[in-house]
C-alpha cells in the first residue's frame, strides 16, 4: 500500500538518479499494480513539463534494463526480481566496495568478503540485504556479469619458484600470482602488464600471465605507457589502420569544392594552443548589407574522409576520444588525418561542416544555415597572440577579432544570466625538457581569447542540437551531451557546510540555484575557504555524458546541447556530423538502440581518458617535487581521511599527504560531516580549505606519493 503523499519539494530540484529511485520505490511498494507516466507525475506531485518528460524517458530505460515490463502501451509493472539489482563496482583502497546502480538513489556497500572476486569497474548482480534502521544499504555480489578489465599494470616481484605482479592501482587490492613460465622474460622490479587468466572461488589471489614488459620504474616512457595501459588505452595504431590512412589521397577533387558553400574569400582564422597541430575549428566573420554580422563556425569535415564501418572508423569508435597526457597526445585518428587532411591549416583549402549565423550587435541570432562548406584560413593564432590583439586592439585581423570578442562576451553574459553555472578551475601544465623531466609548473588561465572560441563553439553545439530536437518532427535519434540535475542530498549537505562559513545558496529553482552558486563562487575568491567550496560545489554536480535520451544540460542551462565542434578528437562529434547530414537531407531517423550503445561506450572512454590525464599530471607533480625534500611551502587542506591530511601546495598545485602518525600531539578523529579531523583532547581542528604550511619530507615516485610534515 502506498504511503500518503507528503507535500513535495519543487520538482526542479529532482535529478534523474533520485527520480529513478522514487519511481522504482512506487513500483516496489505495489508490485502488482500498473502505472503510466501520468499516474506517476500525480503521485510524485510533478508539475513542470521537463520533469514529466523525464519520467517517460526513465520508464523506457527501466523497461530496457529489465526492471519493468510494459503490459501495454505506456502502462508498466514491476518485474519480479526479488532483492537483486545490477550495478558497477567502485572499489575502495581498503578492499571493500560500493555498487553504483541507476535503479537506486544510494550506493550499496559490499564488504571485501562479500565481493566474491568482483573488481573495480565490474558490472555485477547484487543481492540486497534487509536494511536495518538508520544503517547504510548493504549487499553481496552473487554474479559478475561483465568484467571491467582483465589487464593490470604493476611491479614484478620474483621468488624462487613463482612470481607476483604487485598492481599500481589502489583500487586493485590483490597481488596477481604469475607462474614462472608465464613471466615473458620480465625481471624482478620491472614494470609490466599482467592479464588475469584464472581465479578459482576458493583461492585468494588471481592467477595471471605477463602480456607486456614495460621496463624500469621511474623512466619517463615506461611511466607514461604504464598510465595508458592502466586505463586500457592504446599508445599506437594497429598496422592495418596506419596502412589505411597512408592510402588516402592527399588532394580533394574540384567537383567536391563546387558542391559546397564557398567561404574561401571570407576573413577566417583559427585560435589554438601553441603546441596544437590538429585545428578542427575555425571562425569567419563579415558584415552583411543589412548591417548584421555573418559569423561562421567551421568544423573539419572528418566524416567526408572516413566511411562508416571502415577500418579507420572502427578504430576511432573504439578509442572514442584523443587522450591528452602531460607530454603527448594519443590521437583518435592517425596523423595523416588529424594533422594534415582534416586539420584547418592556414593558406590551404579545407572541407568543413559549418553552422553560419546572422547576428545583430547584441549577439541575437536572426537566421542560421547549416551545411557542407569549403574554407581557407587566413591566419593561425595561438591563444596568447589572440589575447594580445584583444588587449591592445592591434595586430593581424584585429577588426575581426575585436568584433567577435564583443559578440562572445555578450553571449557569455547572457548565458550566465540564463542560469549557466560558472565553474572555472585552474588547470595545471608543465614545462618539460626533451627527456620528459618537469622543469616547472604553471597554471593555465581562462582569458577572453579562450572565451571567444568557447562561446561560439557552445553556440554551434546548442543550435545543432536544437535543429534536430525541435525542428525534426517527430524528433529523430540524435547524440546529445547531457548533464543531469544535482543530487538533492548532496546539495543539502553542501548548503549545510557553507553556512558555517557565512555563505548560503538558494535551491528553490534551477535559476535561483545557478545564480546563487555563481554569486557564491565570486564571493569566495581569495578567501581561505575558496578551495573547499569550489571543490565541493563541483562534487555536488552530476557528470556530463553522451546519450540519445535528451534531458538537457543542467550546468549550461541548455535544453538541447550536443558535441559538433571537435570531430578530429571526439567520436561523438563524428556521429553528430553523420546524423545531421542525413537529417538535413530529410532522411529517416536512425536506430536509437544502436546509437545509445555507442554513446555509452564514448562516455566510458571519455572517463578513462580524463582519469589517465589526471594520473599523468599527478606523476609529473610528484616527479617535480622529488628534489625538493626539506623545502617548505604554503598550502590548502584539500582532503581529510582516517589516515591523514591531504594538502595542495598553493604555488604549484602539487598535492601531498601529512600522515596521521605525524600528528603526534593528540589523537585525531575524522569528522566526515564537517570535512575535518579533530583532536580528542585539544579539540584542535584541521578542516578542508584551511591554509597550512608544510615541508616536503619524502617522495615515492613509483607510488606517485608525497609525504609532508606540518610546520606549526
Amino acid at each position: 500500500m502506498t504511503k500518503k503523499k507528503k507535500k513535495s519539494k519543487k520538482s526542479g530540484s529532482i535529478n534523474k538518479k533520485s527520480l529513478t529511485g522514487k519511481i522504482l520505490g512506487i513500483f516496489s511498494s505495489s508490485p502488482s499494480k500498473t502505472y503510466n507516466y501520468k499516474q506517476l507525475t500525480r503521485l510524485l506531485n510533478i508539475k513542470d513539463t521537463s520533469t514529466r518528460q523525464l519520467i517517460n524517458v526513465i520508464l523506457g530505460e527501466l523497461a530496457g534494463a529489465d526492471y519493468l515490463t510494459e503490459i501495454y502501451t505506456g502502462k508498466y509493472k514491476l518485474k519480479s526480481k526479488g532483492g537483486y539489482i545490477y550495478g558497477t563496482v567502485e572499489m575502495t583502497a581498503q578492499g571493500s566496495a560500493y555498487i553504483n546502480s541507476e535503479s537506486l538513489s544510494e550506493d550499496i556497500f559490499v564488504t571485501q568478503a562479500n565481493l566474491n572476486h568482483a573488481l573495480h569497474g565490474d558490472w555485477v548482480k547484487v543481492y540486497l540485504y534487509a536494511r536495518r534502521k538508520s544503517r547504510r544499504l548493504e549487499g553481496e555480489v552473487v554474479e559478475i556479469v561483465k568484467r571491467g578489465k582483465r589487464n593490470f599494470v604493476g611491479t614484478v616481484e620474483i621468488a624462487a619458484h613463482f612470481a607476483f605482479l604487485l598492481p599500481d592501482s589502489k583500487k586493485m587490492p590483490y597481488d596477481i600470482y604469475i607462474p614462472k613460465e608465464k613471466l615473458k622474460h620480465a625481471l624482478n622490479g620491472q614494470k609490466a602488464i599482467a592479464r588475469i587468466v584464472d581465479w578459482p572461488q576458493s583461492v585468494k589471489n588471481p592467477t595471471g600471465e605477463i602480456v607486456e614488459v614495460l621496463g624500469e620504474p621511474g623512466e619517463h616512457e615506461v611511466e607514461m605507457h604504464a598510465i595508458l595501459a592502466e586505463y586500457d588505452l592504446p599508445y599506437s595504431f594497429p598496422k592495418e589502420v596506419e596502412r589505411e590512412a597512408a592510402k588516402m589521397p592527399d588532394t580533394v577533387s574540384r567537383d567536391e569544392y563546387r558542391q559546397r558553400k564557398d567561404f574561401r574569400t571570407v576573413p577566417t582564422f583559427t585560435i589554438d594552443p601553441e603546441d596544437a597541430k590538429d585545428f578542427d575549428d575555425a571562425l569567419s566573420i563579415r558584415q552583411l548589407d543589412s548591417g548584421k554580422w555573418e559569423v561562421g563556425v567551421h568544423i573539419a569535415d572528418v566524416t567526408f574522409f572516413i566511411s562508416p564501418n571502415s577500418v579507420l572508423d572502427k578504430e576511432a569508435q573504439e578509442r572514442g576520444t584523443s587522450v591528452y597526457l602531460v607530454d603527448r597526445v594519443i590521437p583518435m585518428l592517425p596523423e595523416k588525418l588529424s594533422n594534415q587532411l582534416c586539420s584547418l591549416r592556414p593558406e590551404e583549402d579545407k572541407l568543413c561542416f559549418s553552422t553560419v549565423f546572422a547576428m545583430d550587435d547584441e549577439a541575437n541570432v536572426v537566421s542560421e544555415w547549416m551545411g557542407k562548406s569549403v574554407i581557407r584560413s587566413d591566419r593561425r593564432f595561438t591563444y596568447e597572440e589572440a589575447q594580445k590583439v584583444i588587449e591592445t586592439g592591434k595586430g593581424d585581423m584585429s577588426t575581426e577579432i575585436m568584433r567577435l570578442h564583443q559578440l562572445a562576451q555578450t553571449l557569455r553574459k547572457r548565458r550566465f544570466e540564463n542560469g549557466s553555472i560558472d565553474f572555472e578551475r585552474t588547470e595545471v601544465a608543465f614545462e618539460i625538457d626533451e627527456k620528459g623531466t618537469p622543469l616547472g609548473v604553471f597554471l593555465k588561465q581562462n582569458k577572453p581569447s579562450n572565451q571567444l572560441i568557447e562561446e561560439f563553439m557552445l553556440l554551434a553545439n546548442k543550435h545543432v542540437a536544437e535543429y534536430v530536437g525541435l525542428k525534426t518532427k517527430p524528433p529523430k535519434t540524435f547524440v546529445y551531451r547531457i548533464h543531469d540535475r544535482p543530487d538533492q542530498e548532496k546539495l543539502s549537505s553542501f548548503a549545510f557546510l557553507i553556512k558555517k562559513f557565512g555563505h548560503q545558496i538558494s535551491t528553490a529553482s534551477h535559476r535561483q540555484l545557478s545564480q546563487s552558486l555563481n554569486q557564491l563562487l565570486k564571493n569566495v575568491q581569495g578567501k581561505k575557504e575558496q578551495n573547499l567550496i569550489e571543490t565541493l560545489a563541483i562534487r555536488t554536480m552530476a557528470k556530463a555524458k553522451y546519450s540519445t535520451r535528451n534531458i538537457g544540460h543542467y550546468g549550461l542551462a541548455f535544453d538541447h546541447y550536443s558535441h559538433f565542434t571537435s570531430p578530429i578528437r571526439r567520436y561523438p562529434d563524428m556521429m553528430v556530423h553523420r546524423l545531421l547530414e542525413k537529417y538535413l537531407r530529410n532522411e529517416k531517423s536512425e536506430s536509437e538502440e544502436h546509437y545509445e550503445s555507442l554513446c555509452m561506450h564514448a562516455s566510458e572512454m571519455e572517463r578513462k581518458a580524463i582519469e589517465a590525464e589526471r594520473a599523468s599530471i599527478k606523476y609529473k607533480q610528484v616527479e617535480f617535487l622529488k628534489d625538493k625534500i626539506g623545502q617548505q611551502y604554503d598550502g590548502i587542506i584539500s582532503g581529510v581521511a582516517d589516515w591523514g591530511i591531504y594538502v595542495e601546495i598553493s604555488e604549484n598545485k602539487c598535492e601531498g599527504l601529512i600522515p596521521i602518525r605525524e600528528l603526534d600531539d593528540d589523537f585525531y578523529e575524522l569528522d566526515e560531516e564537517n570535512y575535518c579531523i579533530t583532536g580528542r583532547l585539544t579539540h584542535k581542528r584541521y578542516q578542508l580549505g584551511d591554509p597550512i604550511t608544510i615541508e616536503i619530507s619524502r617522495v615515492d615516485l613509483p607510488r606517485k606519493q608525497v609525504d609532508l610534515l606540518l610546520i606549526e
